[in-house]
């Protein structure tokens, strides 16, 4: 993986770029001032999903700022990304960027993807979605406790819903029964887990009680639980949530687990070290931004900006994590 080396950009160089590039920012760049003419964005879904809706903010905010000539986005849908993630790892424009993220992690082991992360230039991570567990509003689950025990003690009696199979969700499922002490070799056999394509149906099956739990992202499910349909068990990250502020996270839970449904960039793995700054350099000063601060705002997201060597070492734990526990749930061997 590029990202594992020692031409790796280091984070303080970074941050020297992103205060170069101030100047930039403030007399609007753009014109020959402009390190990249033109930039390609590759969405390696169709439109309208989250990974499309990242990739034609950051054209905007990159355009509108003045830190590219002009942008253009290219949706390379299927198979959890990793069609798209192919057509980049030895792209032959520099200038090319792949919006990414957990689900294409989990989805390059599922598929057994020729190409793979690692065969890529890590950029940044940009934001992040906290995961939620919920049950119906009639669930005997008070606590996720009461959830985990009856797991290990009734296995695929008790049934759990979410998104697709070896998604963030699944992932997060198995992580759970793990924090919670159910044996490795046990979890595949006592996880029921019921992946659905999308959270609108997951969220029919939780209001019909044709499950047990469910997980999703927090706005999947915040509607729902502030009007007293489904009960929040726990959230995911590291604190809780503005929109659901009587839920305690896992950790406070007594679950050594934090997981968020991040998304990122990265770009071709043949590029050489200087377009790698030129690239981290546009995307730490669109993060900086006052419009690209306003997109978090009006869309909801999280700010999870890493870069550099920080984002080399999350990655790759990222991976490493997510391979063990889908071996854990049998997913990949």
């Amino acid at each position: 993986m590029r990202n594992i080396r020692t031409g790796a950009v280091p984070v303080g160089i970074v941050l020297a770029l992103a205060l170069a590039g101030c100047s930039l920012l403030e007399s609007g760049g753009g014109g020959d001032d402009t390190a990249i003419d033109e930039l390609s964005i590759v969405v390696p879904a169709g439109p309208g999903g989250g990974w499309d809706t990242t990739g034609r903010e950051m054209q905007a905010g990159l355009q509108s700022e003045g830190l590219v000539g002009s942008a253009t986005v290219t949706n390379v849908d299927g198979a959890g990304g990793t069609v798209g993630l192919a057509n980049i790892a030895n792209a032959t424009n520099p200038n090319t960027l792949l919006v990414m993220g957990l689900v294409m992690v989990g989805a390059v082991e599922t598929n057994e993807s020729q190409a793979r992360i690692e065969h890529t230039t890590p950029i940044a991570r940009l934001t992040e979605e906290q995961e939620v567990i919920v049950v119906p509003k009639e669930s005997p689950y008070e606590t996720i406790d009461d959830l985990v025990a009856d797991i290990d003690a009734n296995g695929k009696k008790v049934s759990i819903t979410g998104g697709s199979a070896g998604g963030t969700d699944h992932i997060l499922a198995g992580m759970l029964l793990q924090a919670g002490g159910v044996e490795s070799g046990l979890i595949a056999n006592k996880l029921n887990y019921i992946a659905y394509s999308g959270g609108g149906e997951s969220l029919a099956a939780l209001l019909g009680n044709n499950v047990n739990a469910g997980i999703s992202g927090v706005s999947e499910y915040a509607e729902q639980v502030n009007a007293g349909e489904l009960r929040a068990l726990a959230v995911s990250g590291a604190e809780r949530v503005e929109a659901l502020p009587d839920t305690p996270t896992l950790t406070e839970a007594g679950y050594d687990v934090v997981l968020t449904n991040w998304r990122g960039v990265v770009a071709p793995g043949n590029i050489d070290d200087a377009q790698r700054e030129t690239l981290t350099t546009a995307v730490t000063d669109l993060v900086a931004s006052e419009t690209w601060q306003a997109t978090l705002e009006e869309k909801g997201w999280d700010d999870a900006f890493l870069a550099g060597e920080e984002f080399d070492t999350y990655l790759e734990g990222n991976i490493a994590e997510s391979q063990t526990v889908l071996k854990d749930i049998g997913l990949i061997r």
